[in-house]
């Protein structure tokens, strides 16, 4: 049962981020951003904000401070807007999972292009090798 509270307010926090950071927030470094999760704490203190910069021309460490900066701002706007007594703290973490995946798909690419290669070779070596096999001796 608490689980399910948990992630309800996890998402509706997600969702008044997301509107919040791209109507609200006035910081030039922030710029667009997209919330990817929010993670909360057993004890509903902390919440880790996961984003990922989108189109912007500031690096993401920057944005992740600007967005630090605006904290408390957002903070307050989630109390209200979600009625909670005491709203989270908020920890902004950039989202390296998209880098992540791309890094694991290239990777398997060049394995699957690999073993086609090697595959292609061990192939054509068999073939040469069953070529020049000396002929069978076998007197009986």
């Amino acid at each position: 049962m608490a689980e399910a509270r948990t992630r309800r307010i996890e998402s509706e926090i997600q969702r008044v981020l997301s509107e919040l950071i791209s109507r609200g927030v006035k910081d030039p470094r922030v710029g667009n951003v997209t919330i990817t999760a929010v993670s909360l704490a057993a004890d509903m203190g902390v919440a880790k904000v996961f984003f990922i910069p989108f189109a912007s021309r500031n690096p993401a460490e920057e944005v992740r401070i600007g967005l630090t900066s605006a904290g408390g701002y957002l903070r307050g706007e989630i109390g209200r807007r979600l009625r909670l007594r005491h709203a989270p703290r908020l920890e902004f973490v950039i989202d390296d999972t998209v880098d992540k995946a791309a890094h694991l798909t290239g990777l398997i690419n060049r394995a699957v292009e690999s073993d086609r290669a090697g595959g292609a070779a061990d192939d054509e070596a068999s073939k040469n090798a069953s070529d020049t096999r000396p002929p069978d001796t076998d007197q009986s």
